[in-house]
């Protein structure tokens, strides 16, 4: 029984050391990235409990009270970012799209988009528009197997000659939930 309490004590002892070592090794880079210049503290082993000190005689002053810890530093927030607002657009680029014409028709007539999204059949392409940030959106042109099947736009120098999910005339609103899910019984064979 001794020897298993004197290999779990050194054991313990040893894994304290270590522990110290690495997590003063963490706060040593942590520093460097963060651009301080934090002087390393040494791991110090944790001292030894000494036994209770005995109450001092009647009349005599109590012993000093050991120094507080020093405040923290308030933490430092970076600075927010300025408010971003629409740049005004002027391009060359100007034209009316139709159903059914093909991404490289598009570009022919407006220029390069300023991104591009492909899930499967499907291909977004999104232009500048002066009101990214008041609109919510770029302007957008849907397209289904390489031909346009649908534009949402804003600028003025962009048309569409088809029917769009959202026309320029549509205001934002509420849009109440509806409860329109309808399961149907399984039909017998």
């Amino acid at each position: 029984m001794c020897a298993l309490l004197a290999t779990a004590t050194s054991g313990c002892k040893q894994v304290n050391e270590q522990y110290a070592k690495i997590k003063q090794q963490i706060e040593q880079k942590l520093a460097a990235r963060r651009g301080r210049t934090a002087t390393p503290q040494p791991a110090v082993p944790a001292p030894t409990p000494l036994p209770p000190e005995p109450a001092p005689p009647s009349g005599a002053e109590p012993a000093a009270q050991p120094p507080a810890k020093p405040p923290r530093r308030p933490r430092q927030l970076p600075e927010q970012p300025p408010a971003t607002r629409d740049v005004p657009y002027d391009s060359p680029d100007t034209g009316t799209i139709a159903p059914g014409m093909g991404e490289n028709d598009i570009y022919a007539l407006w220029g390069p988009p300023v991104a591009v999204r492909r899930q499967g059949e499907w291909t977004y392409l999104f232009f500048r528009n002066a009101c990214e940030y008041t609109c919510g959106t770029e302007d957008v042109v849907t397209l289904q197997n390489g031909h346009v099947v649908d534009a949402v736009l804003r600028w003025p120098g962009h048309g569409y000659s088809g029917q769009s999910s959202s026309p320029v005339a549509t205001k934002p609103h509420y849009t109440p939930g509806r409860d329109s899910l309808k399961l149907k019984p399984d039909s017998a064979p």
